[in-house]
């Protein structure tokens, strides 16, 4: 249950007794500042009309209070930096407990710490990190009313997953599983016009699209004059209107205030639509996967409360197209082979022409060959002039994220809802929703894209 604070209301004569009580202090401070014989400062006369070279003082002035504004930022950026070294050398260190952990007791089983033992600290490291994932994921899901899966409007159907939509649909009670289709800007007007129809047909189905740069609270002054923060690049987010109102009369409905979990596979934008509903950079964005690392609470208004959750972990049997298309293969780790499996899948999927024509290399014939001709276009050469594949393979994987590579999927032809969604389910879902207002908030947000 939320912890309420406690209520900061008082009686009449209890508020008039403590403003009758300031009064009295401030007039003795006055009484005793002048018996010290204490003056007022005196107020800055500027400079006066007649003194020459006025407008150069003047613009010097302005300039040191420009300079002044900008150190403020930079300490205040220093700060955030600091905090955010803080908690990965504290993450690091957890780590590190966990693998020390593990040594020892290898070492009293009378284990030799040879490269078995040092992958099998690993996967138990990276096991310790699912499970958290999971946790703190399994707990946004729970505290929810309404449950946000964000899908990337590339590959939908990729991005759904059965068993997180069984679990939220057959949870019981009032929970409801809306769909956001983000990242609209990316595939052709006719193809999302289909996918909106498709998927609308199993859940409500909102259409969406993420400011890529926006405001840092953090960097806003209280000041009269603005903060010099260069927000011109940040782009236009379109359906945060329609959701945002379909969230605020569903919670009309329940007469209660809701809170709406945002769950998802890695970079489909799930805390970049939460940063939208705000219009302010209230999470942390990236391209790399496993930014978000533990649900966070945003207050978009009183009625209405977002939750931030960890990416979903995808089964690593899973084919390298699949894993690919959702952004899953680890960049970081060096010499994995699962690189250049996807790298080849994206290759094979995505439009021939469009490629050469992006990276401007001539015609190739599979993907071993375009990467290599890429690596000599980029100079991602290693010693001897040999072309540094791997390097260059996720760089491309990198740029599929960031969407530099156009792709799209189309809808299938039949559509044979799973075994659990049944026709009841389905209206169940649809409960609550005004339907008709979001298929116009749709449309409107279908046009407005460019």
């Amino acid at each position: 249950a939320e912890l309420r604070k406690a209520s900061k209301r008082m009686t009449c004569h209890k508020r008039y007794k403590i403003q009758k009580k300031i009064r009295e202090h401030h007039r003795k401070v006055r009484k005793e500042a002048k018996k010290r014989g204490r003056k007022k400062p005196r107020k800055d006369p500027g400079v006066p009309s007649a003194a020459p070279f006025k407008e150069k003082l003047l613009r010097e002035a302005e300039q040191r209070k420009q300079r002044l504004e900008e150190l403020k930022q930079k300490q205040k950026l220093q700060r955030q930096k600091e905090h955010e070294k803080r908690r990965k050398l504290e993450a690091k260190k957890n780590d590190m407990e966990t693998k020390e952990k593990v040594e020892g007791k290898e070492k009293a089983e009378g284990k030799e710490s040879s490269g078995k033992s040092k992958a099998k600290t690993k996967k138990v490291l990276d096991k310790n990190s699912k499970e958290s994932f999971c946790r703190e994921l399994r707990k946004v899901i729970e505290a929810s009313d309404v449950v946000l899966e964000v899908l990337d409007a590339r590959d939908p159907m990729g991005c759904r997953c059965p068993q997180l939509e069984q679990a939220v649909t057959c949870s019981g009670g009032d929970k409801k599983l809306l769909l956001v289709l983000n990242k609209i800007d990316l595939v052709p007007k006719e193809n999302l016009e289909k996918w909106l129809n498709y998927l609308k047909k199993e859940f409500p189905t909102v259409a969406f699209k993420s400011a890529t740069v926006t405001k840092d609270r953090t960097m806003e002054q209280f000041t009269k004059r603005p903060a010099r923060v260069d927000l011109s690049r940040t782009t236009q987010h379109l359906g945060s209107k329609c959701l945002l109102k379909l969230l605020q009369e569903h919670g009309r409905t329940q007469n209660k205030p809701i809170q709406v979990g945002v769950v998802g596979f890695p970079n489909v934008g799930k805390s970049s639509i939460i940063n939208s509903l705000k219009d302010a950079r209230a999470c942390n964005v990236g391209l790399t996967r496993g930014v978000t690392k533990s649900m966070q609470i945003v207050h978009v208004d009183k009625q209405t409360k977002m939750l931030d959750s960890p990416s979903i972990i995808a089964d690593p049997s899973n084919s390298a197209l699949a894993l690919a298309l959702r952004s899953i293969i680890n960049t970081e780790e060096p010499g994995s082979a699962d690189v250049f499996e996807a790298a080849d899948a994206i290759i094979n999927n995505c439009n021939k022409q469009q490629v050469i024509l992006r990276y401007c290399i001539p015609d190739f014939r599979n993907a071993e060959e375009f990467l290599t001709s890429l690596a000599k276009k980029k100079g991602m050469l290693k010693r001897g002039g040999v072309p540094d594949m791997e390097n260059v393979a996720k760089e491309l994987l990198s740029e599929w994220t960031g969407a530099k590579i156009s792709y799209h999927s189309e809808p299938p032809e039949s559509q044979k809802p799973p075994p659990y969604l049944t026709d009841a389910k389905i209206a169940e879902m649809q409960e609550g929703f005004n339907l008709k207002s979001l298929e116009e908030g749709n449309n409107a947000t279908v046009q407005g894209r460019k």
